[in-house]
């Protein structure tokens, strides 16, 4: 009987890419209605916010869909900033500026909130892979009926006679271990019985 330990938090994720946008972008709309509640401009609140999405979008996604998460953060800034362009223009840029240029402009202003979306993004992600990998590995280790691990011990080039001759280690599991001894004779009764017939 094999025992795995409780899955961790970066091993939990499991819906799929498709609704793990859905969510994001629902999550940013209310993020976006909420901040433009509070205040006139979108602010350090939105900035938080679209953080955390980012964050927990990457936790909730299961891992054959990693890659839609990576490229998500400025995506879902570019659809956040264009519906405030259009919806309520002076939050991200001057009343009088065209479209493009909001966009643009509430691009810049939330650039580090981007950056930071992004990088925490691809962090968590890359978290998530490799404590997958780990996993994986310690469940084979565990299921494998011959778990054997061979050890060699080189030879010491220094006085024949007096040094110990290489060795060949094995073990597997159950902790069962051997010893051969390379290039000894064998000086066992049975193999000198043998030898003289």
């Amino acid at each position: 009987m094999a025992f795995v330990s409780a899955r961790t938090i970066w091993e939990e994720g499991r819906l799929s890419g498709s609704r793990v946008l859905r969510l994001s972008l629902l999550g940013g709309v209310v993020l976006l209605t909420i901040s433009l509640l509070i205040g006139d401009v979108l602010g350090g609140f939105f900035d938080v916010g679209f953080v955390l999405l980012c964050v927990g979008a990457a936790l909730a996604i299961r891992p054959g869909d990693f890659f839609r998460v990576a490229v998500m953060p400025p995506l879902l800034l570019l659809a956040l900033v264009a519906i405030t362009a259009v919806v309520h223009r002076i939050a991200i840029a001057a009343a009088d500026d065209s479209f493009s240029q909001a966009v643009v402009s509430g691009l810049a202003h939330h650039s580090g909130a981007l950056l930071a979306g992004t990088v925490n993004t691809l962090l968590v992600i890359g978290i998530r892979h490799r404590t997958a990998q780990l996993r994986a590995d310690r469940i084979a280790r565990r299921r494998s009926p011959f778990n054997v691990r061979l050890t060699v011990q080189p030879a010491q080039p220094s006085n024949r006679e007096a040094s110990p001759a290489p060795t060949l280690t094995t073990s597997a599991m159950p902790e069962e271990k051997s010893t051969t001894v390379v290039g000894s004779a064998d000086t066992s009764p049975e193999s000198k019985i043998a030898s003289s017939f």
